[in-house]
């Protein structure tokens, strides 16, 4: 089974406000795929974005979700606390003493989403059970699995998905990992899909670092029917990343790999909070997502780029302005499709 796109763009799901109705009612009006992410969200959160982007658009859209893991063992998290605590009176800021077991409203979602389906499901941080998966096929949704490597690709044909969203170490935002405490791999992008597709026959979407036909192509051409985008949108009309955000993809030049935000490996602009915490931050998500939540809240309200997350892929400059819309056709027709 395909995925059937006029347009084999897929708008990633970026959780915390980069991902938008607009964005996703865009995508998928050039012939594309749009994900809303339902990450940080309750799930009437969630139903209400469901429910903007139908009245903009009757094309078919995804909701993506991440899959809660094990809880962090709080030792290391209170350690991780101590350390923050000067970065906090800096700036006036109380950081939770304890953070409660958070599972992202999982099971509402689920619910929510079998009784009300979307087109597609996608799997960020791990997989379904196999009850949850056959509830939301029974639906008929068809469900993505987010895979980092080919281990994780055979986890998640075996549970069933339709389509594996292959992403590679050059993506920005979290890397899928189906555990917390795993370092993501280093092959690029190319090279995973090689080893995926070695061990599945399922539709591949290619993640990470795509923002230019040329990087499109090689993708296409190396077995993926799709590729997904998430970076190369965050400067276009329906973005809902920050000025300071869209100002720092021209302004910072490295990306880098970091637990320093929010316990799990992410890849964002270098900045001087990451310089300063890296080498202690913690596997704990999102335990230490929420610890630091207070400091990346007080950050966003300064535009302080030294001390923000900036998520952002490896392609981050090449990243535009204008309409979504504009854009999701101008690179399919720079990949040569």
């Amino acid at each position: 089974m395909g995925l059937g796109l006029a347009v084999g763009v897929v708008a990633a799901p970026m959780a915390g406000g980069g991902s938008t109705p607009e964005l996703v009612a865009a995508v998928g009006g050039a012939g594309g795929l749009g994900f809303l992410a339902a990450g940080y969200r309750t799930a009437a959160g969630m139903a209400e974005q469901i429910r903007a982007t139908r009245a903009l658009t009757d094309r078919p859209f995804g909701m993506n979700l991440f899959v809660p893991g094990p809880a962090a063992d709080p030792a290391v998290v209170a350690a991780y606390r101590e350390r923050l605590l000067p970065e906090a009176r800096r700036w006036g800021v109380e950081l939770p003493e304890r953070v409660a077991e958070d599972r992202d409203d999982w099971e509402a979602k689920l619910a929510a989403l079998v009784a009300d389906p979307v087109a597609y499901v996608s799997y960020t941080f791990g997989l379904p059970s196999a009850a949850e998966a056959a509830q939301v096929r029974a639906a008929g949704t068809v469900q993505v699995g987010t895979v980092t490597s080919a281990a994780e690709a055979v986890a998640a044909a075996g549970r069933g998905m339709d389509a594996l969203t292959v992403q590679g170490p050059e993506a920005g935002g979290h890397r899928g990992t189906h555990r917390a405490e795993d370092e993501p791999g280093s092959a690029p992008l190319l090279e995973l899909l090689a080893a995926v597709r070695r061990v599945t026959d399922l539709p591949l979407i290619a993640a990470g670092g795509l923002a230019d036909g040329p990087g499109i192509a090689a993708a296409l051409d190396a077995g993926a029917e799709a590729v997904q985008l998430g970076t190369a949108f965050l400067r276009s009309d329906e973005s809902g990343a920050s000025p300071a955000h869209r100002r720092a993809l021209l302004e910072l030049g490295e990306t880098v790999v970091t637990r320093a935000f929010t316990g799990r490996p992410a890849r964002g602009l270098r900045n001087a909070f990451i310089d300063r915490y890296q080498p202690y931050a913690p596997t704990g998500y999102p335990e230490v997502h929420h610890l630091t939540q207070p400091l990346r809240a007080a950050a966003t309200r300064r535009a302080d780029l030294d001390a923000m997350h900036l998520w952002a892929g490896t392609g981050h400059r090449l990243a535009r302005t204008g309409p979504a819309a504009r854009l999701t056709r101008a690179l399919w027709a720079e990949a040569g499709r």
